[in-house]
This record gives structure tokens, sequence and C-alpha cells, in this order.
């Protein structure tokens, strides 16, 4: 049980720090953030926080989790890693992000195949 409230406390940590830096204005911001809140949603938090780790740190996906992202589609994986790693504290890693990103999509994709 502490460790699942440890990742609902991680998962909204990170929302809360990519929120912080949305501007008000922006169009273009607004659509990601649309984004963001309409993909974001449709995963359980441990999956949302399994994506984040996975990509951002050296965390690992479950088939179940697997299968969930690919549901979703490449275009919605893609803007939210795009939407964290362009963060000002990420961004000068943010070509590892990408290609940790797209193997996590291809490996999910073969796990997705497989099922």
């Amino acid at each position: 049980m502490a460790k699942f409230n440890s990742q609902i406390t991680t998962l909204f940590i990170v929302v809360a720090l990519v929120c912080a830096f949305v501007p008000t204005f922006s169009v273009k911001e607004a659509e990601a953030n649309l984004l963001w809140n309409t993909c974001l949603v449709k995963f359980t938090p441990k999956c949302a926080l399994d994506i984040i780790a996975a990509v951002f740190e050296n965390g690992t996906m479950s088939d179940p989790c697997c299968n969930d992202l690919v549901k979703e589609g490449k275009v919605c994986h893609d803007t939210l890693i795009k939407y964290i790693a362009d963060k000002p504290m990420l961004i000068a890693h943010e070509t590892e992000y990408l290609k940790k990103s797209d193997d996590l999509w291809k490996h999910c994709v073969s796990i997705s195949k497989s099922a």
C-alpha cells in the first residue's frame, strides 16, 4: 500500500511540475494541454507512472500497460513524452528521452501483437 501511495504521489508531482511550466495564454500549449489531459486520463496511475519511469528513468512496463499504451496510439504517446521532455529542466536530454520513448513504443507494439 505504501508503494502505491508513493507512486500516486510521484504522479501528482510530475503532473504538477509539468503544469507549472505551461504558459497560460499559449494556443499551442493549450492544444498540447488538452491532448495531455485527454491521453493521461485514459491510463491508470500505475501505467502512467510506468510510462514516465520507462522513458525518464530506468523503469519497466508491464504487459497490460503496454497494451493500454498501444490502444491509445502513438500520437498520444509521442505527445505526452514530447510535452514532458520539452520542459527546461529536461530539455538537455530530450534526444535521449525521445529515443527511449521510441524504444518503449516498439517494445509495447511487439507485446501487443503477441497477446
